[in-house]
């Protein structure tokens, strides 16, 4: 099983990342969102498919 970077989980079904140099694993898309799509400098709210202007 792989652990999730974000929350801990040990997971059968857990993903990969590959974001530049850097490999991370997920058990969740939600745990993917928390640890990789920005934040909105207004509200905090996680930007997922659109970006910042």
């Amino acid at each position: 099983m792989a652990k999730c970077d974000q929350c801990g989980n040990d997971y059968d079904r857990a993903f990969q990342v590959n974001l530049g140099n850097e490999i991370y694993t997920f058990d969740s898309f939600e745990c993917a969102i928390q640890k990789l799509a920005p934040a909105c400098p207004h509200c905090g709210v996680r930007i997922i498919g659109h970006g910042v202007e």
